[in-house]
């Protein structure tokens, strides 16, 4: 994959976080590499159709009362 097509675009706004990826390919990486104990995948969405097509996916940072409790 080149440069132009590893592309993503994000857009923060609060405690959310929309990336849309131009390939499907991007999508299990970029799920992988945002899914912390601080940020959750709450879902996606298809956009478009064909070769335009992109997805949108949508994450949320947690606050401190939604963390899980860390265990010795």
């Amino acid at each position: 994959m080149g440069r132009a097509d590893s592309l993503i675009h994000v857009k923060a706004d609060g405690d959310k976080i929309n990336i849309i990826c131009h390939k499907e390919e991007q999508m299990q990486m970029v799920i992988r590499k945002m899914t912390n104990p601080d940020c959750i995948f709450e879902g996606y969405e298809e956009w478009d159709e064909k070769e335009d097509k992109k997805w949108i996916l949508t994450f949320r940072i947690l606050d401190e009362y939604e963390r899980y409790p860390d265990y010795n």
